[in-house]
């Protein structure tokens, strides 16, 4: 595929499965055994059902979800995104009941792209601001 074709694989994921809620769409988008590189506690299921699972999650928690695209460069196989989100929290995720607050967060991924699907992923968002914004306890450092 062509840069091109690459940045535009990545604002269809981001348009369709993000902003429309289309669950479909993963299967198109992500190998089967692509790697996903995050900080974010545990493992989530492997491949596009992974996908789907995290995005499903985290919609049905905020419902009203909008998301923004920055931005996307590209560069060979390389395709860089970011994003802004906002939303109402109005169902459980990550731990954390529904709080009914309104957020609004960014972050930007890394894919690595193969004939045509991601075989790469690196996810860096603003996490503690999304908690921060929910109400949620956040700590740094470790408890004592």
């Amino acid at each position: 595929m062509t840069e091109a074709e690459n940045k535009a694989l990545i604002r269809r994921f981001y348009e369709e499965v993000w902003q429309r809620g289309n669950l479909a769409v993963p299967d198109e988008v992500f190998a089967d055994r692509y790697e996903r590189h995050d900080l974010r506690a545990g493992e989530p299921t492997p491949g596009p059902e992974g996908q789907k699972e995290i995005a499903g999650a985290f919609r049905a928690a905020f419902p009203d979800l909008s998301w923004e695209i920055d931005f996307i460069l590209g560069d060979g196989e390389f395709v860089v995104g970011r994003w802004t989100a906002s939303g109402t929290h109005r169902g459980a995720w990550a731990g954390l009941e529904a709080t009914g607050k309104s957020m609004r967060f960014s972050g930007i991924n890394v894919f690595r792209v193969s004939d045509g699907k991601v075989v790469e992923i690196w996810n860096h968002r603003d996490d503690l601001g999304l908690m921060q914004q929910l109400g949620a306890p956040v700590y740094a450092g470790a408890a004592e």
